[in-house]
């Protein structure tokens, strides 16, 4: 398994001893380290329906305050499915005032709702359904994907929505990994999927101010990006081994979280990176979170 490291409110610096980072961010002016707020192991493993074997990396009952506006991330980490004469999967169930986020990396998975969303995405591509007022969908591996058979891997993210958008109409994006703009940030390269970083701005729309991407390694070293002050920033590692404030290894699937004041310049690295893959989440928090937190979660 892997670990999750968070920073509540705003990113700290990613990567490289805490004497390092603080000997470079003293040349760097506003931008402050900040220690991480901490490095959080998932849950046991478990099946959602009979086509998703995921671990819970969060949820809200680890800190609800701290994760906001994220609720919940759920990983499928890669496993081997046989051919199947069934299309297996979660079949009809109802969301209401958030919004969930499908990554997938391998597989394939069809949506349906009864907002009249649907589609089908393969390696690469994202789904962002906004539940918001209420859906009742299903999630399930696609006609084509059950009678082959392969590996399988999907990440999900709960997003919470604002307290005056929880009643706006529900909304399906099918996001294609085509469409996500590529930048190069030192030793990886990163796939904007929402949000902006320097003159890119990735393709899905949100309702709260996120910034999401995934970052692959092809060589060891560091990878830099600017995020906002104030924001929540959520740093996860799909594979391999990186330095986010503290070394993660893939095998612990772990996260981390840390407070600050200041732009911050967010650093992964390691030297064992090559190959590495790690998905950023940051978001600006909502305020009301935590003890006013009283969303049904369906």
């Amino acid at each position: 398994m892997a670990a999750l490291v968070g920073w509540s409110l705003a990113p700290k610096l990613f990567g490289r001893s805490r004497q390092e980072a603080n000997m470079q961010t003293a040349t760097k002016g506003t931008q402050t380290p900040r220690a991480l707020h901490g490095v959080f192991a998932p849950g046991p493993e478990h099946w959602v329906g009979d086509g998703f074997h995921v671990k819970t990396v969060f949820s809200p009952q680890v800190d609800a305050q701290m994760l906001s506006p994220f609720l919940l991330l759920d990983h499928g980490a890669r496993k081997h499915f046989d051919p199947s004469p069934w299309r297996r999967g979660v079949g009809e169930h109802p969301h209401r005032g958030f919004e969930t986020v499908t990554f997938a990396y391998e597989g394939e998975v069809e949506h349906r709702d009864s907002a009249g969303g649907g589609g089908r995405i393969g390696p690469g591509d994202v789904q962002w359904m906004t539940a918001a007022s209420g859906v009742v969908h299903e999630e399930k591996h696609s006609q084509a994907f059950s009678e082959r058979g392969g590996d399988f891997e999907m990440v999900q993210l709960w997003v919470n929505l604002p307290a005056d958008k929880k009643m706006s109409a529900p909304r399906y994006q099918p996001l294609l990994d085509r469409e996500f703009p590529r930048l190069q940030l030192g030793a990886a390269e990163a796939r904007l999927v929402a949000g902006k970083l320097g003159a890119e701005t990735g393709p899905a729309q949100t309702h709260t101010p996120i910034t999401t991407l995934d970052l692959r390694f092809h060589e060891d070293g560091t990878s830099e990006l600017e995020l906002p002050a104030g924001w929540t920033t959520l740093v996860f590692p799909l594979e391999g081994d990186v330095t986010a404030g503290t070394r993660i290894e893939s095998r612990s699937r772990r996260a981390t979280s840390a407070p600050s004041t200041a732009t911050t310049t967010a650093r992964c690295s390691s030297t064992r990176a090559r190959g590495a893959r790690v998905l950023v989440l940051a978001g600006e928090p909502d305020r009301r979170t935590g003890r006013r937190l009283r969303a049904r979660l369906s």
